[in-house]
């Protein structure tokens, strides 16, 4: 997350960074969906909310339920949990009505691309980082956010 902070910082983004509540808390199971939405929902009225993972799920719900955005920016959408394709994530993907930028890697167990490409809708802008699992950790893959992230923030 520091090495995603610094990349998107570099090219003008304000990045605001937060520990959901559970933890803060030290512990490791998550809080409710309600919680972590509105942990987001105290940071980011009215600017591109996302996040990695399950906090860009819990982003991505929030815009579904109408949060006032400019935009959904997701690293390493959970599609639906390892191992488990059948349990597919998406039931709000058609609630979403701002832009949307997402990056996963073509290696991502917790995203297969055959089921994203199935069920995303066609105004969402997809990027395969190729090679990358669900860290997103390569240089070359941070390179590619960077790049594709700022034509995306030119779109807005």
């Amino acid at each position: 997350m520091l090495a995603l902070d610094r990349t998107l910082t570099g090219i003008g983004l304000e990045v605001v960074r937060f520990n959901f509540p559970y933890r803060e808390r030290g512990s490791k199971r998550p809080d409710p969906m309600p919680v972590l939405k509105a942990s987001i929902a105290e940071r980011g009225k009215n600017a591109i909310i996302g996040g990695r993972s399950m906090g860009g799920r819990a982003a991505s719900m929030l815009a579904a339920d109408g949060f006032p955005c400019l935009g959904l920016l997701l690293f390493a959408y959970p599609l639906h949990p390892a191992r488990q394709p059948d349990k597919l994530r998406i039931g709000h993907f058609s609630e979403i009505r701002v832009p949307v930028l997402c990056f996963n890697g073509t290696r991502d167990a917790l995203c297969r691309r055959d089921l994203m490409e199935q069920h995303v809708p066609p105004t969402w802008n997809m990027q395969w980082l190729e090679g990358a699992d669900h860290s997103l950790k390569r240089v070359a893959d941070l390179e590619t956010i960077a790049r594709e992230t700022k034509k995306w923030l030119a779109t807005l």
